[in-house]
C-alpha cells in the first residue's frame, strides 16, 4: 500500500484504537480450501489490520486463519530491503504457510511508474520477484500518482495504460497478471462523458492487466458495477468486498462543475471524508446479495474483505462479522 494511499485513508480515521487488542475467536471447522465460489471463499485484505501488523504480524495471521480466511492479499512491500512490515519475504511465506494461508494478490505502490513525470521509477521486476516468491498470481496498483490528483487528465490515464500494459509484458513471463485498483477518482469525467477508468480499460491489453474492483469505491462515486461486468466482460478477475454506512450512503457529488469557471471542481479530500464511513459486510448499504450474481460475467476469481476504518477497539471480531456474513450468504 502507497504512503500516499495511507495518508488518504488517514483522513477517514475516526477514533481508531491503536494496538493490539485481544481478540474473541471462534475457530473454524475447517482450515482447508473452502468449496464454492470465489465468493465464498473469501480473502481478507491486510491493510484492514494495518495498525496490528505493525506491532505483531505473526499474531495477525495466526487470528486470521483462526477465523476462518484462506487467502489474503499484501500490501506493503519495501522493495529495497525485500520485506513486509518489518518482515522478510522468506519468513512471511512461511508464516502464511503455517497458517493454512495463501496470496494470491498483492497492492504494490506503483506511484511513481505511473507518472508521466516521474523519472524516479519503482523498480518493477523486484516486485515481480517478490510476488513470484509469495505465489501470488496478480500484481496491482492501489492508486495513480495521488500528488496529482487532482490535475490527472486523459493522457495521463493513457500513459498510466501504457506502463501497466509494459509491466504487464514483463511480470506475464513470471505467470503474474498486472492489475489495477480503483477509488472514486477515477470516476471523474473529463468533460466527453470519458473517466479515468474508462480509459484505463481501453488502452490496456485483456490479456496483460486486470482490475480489481472495489464495490464500495464504485457505489460512492455514483457508478454501477453492473455496467461495468456488462460492458467489460471478464476483465474484474478481483473484487473488495467492502460495505457502506447507510448513513453515508448518498454518492459523491464528483463531476459538479464550477458555475464561475464552467470546469469541473477539484476534489476536497479532506471534505470528502467527512461523507465516508465503512461498516462491517452485510451491515451496510451495498447490495451483495444482488452483485454476486454477476461474478461469472466479471471473470472473478478472488475476492476480498476490505475495511479501510474499523471504529471498534476490536478488529478481530468485526472481520469475524463480515467473515460470517460472507460464509451465510454467499453460495
Amino acid at each position: 500500500m502507497t504512503q500516499s494511499r495511507r495518508n488518504f485513508l488517514k483522513l477517514a480515521s475516526m477514533g481508531l484504537v491503536g494496538g493490539l487488542v485481544a481478540p474473541h475467536l471462534i475457530s473454524c471447522e475447517s482450515m482447508n480450501k473452502k468449496s464454492g465460489s470465489p465468493l465464498k471463499n473469501i480473502g481478507l485484505q491486510l491493510f484492514t489490520l494495518r495498525d496490528l501488523l505493525s506491532q505483531n504480524p505473526q499474531e495477525v495471521l495466526k487470528s486470521v486463519s483462526k477465523i476462518g480466511y484462506t487467502h489474503v492479499e499484501t500490501y506493503g512491500a519495501d522493495p529495497n530491503t525485500g520485506t513486509f512490515w518489518g518482515v522478510a519475504v522468506d519468513e512471511l511465506k512461511k508464516a502464511l504457510n503455517d497458517n493454512n494461508l495463501k496470496t494470491h494478490s498483492g497492492h504494490y505502490d506503483l506511484g511513481k511508474y505511473l507518472d508521466k513525470d516521474s523519472s524516479d521509477k519503482e523498480n518493477i521486476e523486484k516486485y515481480i520477484e517478490i510476488a513470484h516468491n509469495l505465489g501470488q498470481e496478480y500484481i496491482i496498483a492501489p492508486v495513480p500518482p495521488m500528488h496529482k490528483l487532482n490535475k490527472l487528465n486523459q493522457s495521463d490515464y493513457q500513459y498510466m495504460a501504457e506502463q501497466l500494459n509494459k509491466a504487464g509484458e514483463m511480470s506475464k513471463k513470471a505467470g503474474i497478471t498486472m492489475g489495477y485498483h480503483n477509488h472514486f477518482w477515477e470516476f471523474k469525467e473529463f468533460g466527453n462523458g470519458t473517466n479515468g477508468l474508462d480509459v484505463l480499460l481501453a488502452f490496456t491489453e485483456k490479456d496483460l492487466v486486470a482490475f480489481e474492483l472495489d464495490m464500495f469505491w464504485i457505489t460512492k462515486a455514483g457508478a454501477s458495477p453492473q455496467s461495468y461486468f456488462e460492458k467489460h466482460p471478464g476483465r474484474f478477475p478481483l473484487w473488495h468486498i467492502k460495505d457502506m454506512d447507510r448513513a453515508f450512503s448518498t454518492p459523491l457529488d464528483i463531476n459538479k462543475v464550477d458555475p464561475k469557471t464552467g470546469k469541473r471542481d477539484t476534489l476536497d479530500l479532506m471534505e470528502t471524508m467527512k461523507s465516508i464511513k465503512y461498516t462491517e459486510v452485510g451491515s451496510g448499504s451495498i447490495n451483495f446479495i444482488n452483485l454476486q450474481q454477476f461474478a461469472n460475467e466479471s471473470g472473478l476469481k478472488y475476492a476480498f474483505v476490505e475495511q479501510d476504518d474499523i471504529y471498534s477497539p476490536d478488529k478481530y471480531a468485526s472481520i469475524k462479522k463480515s467473515y460470517d456474513y460472507v460464509q451465510k450468504n454467499f453460495k
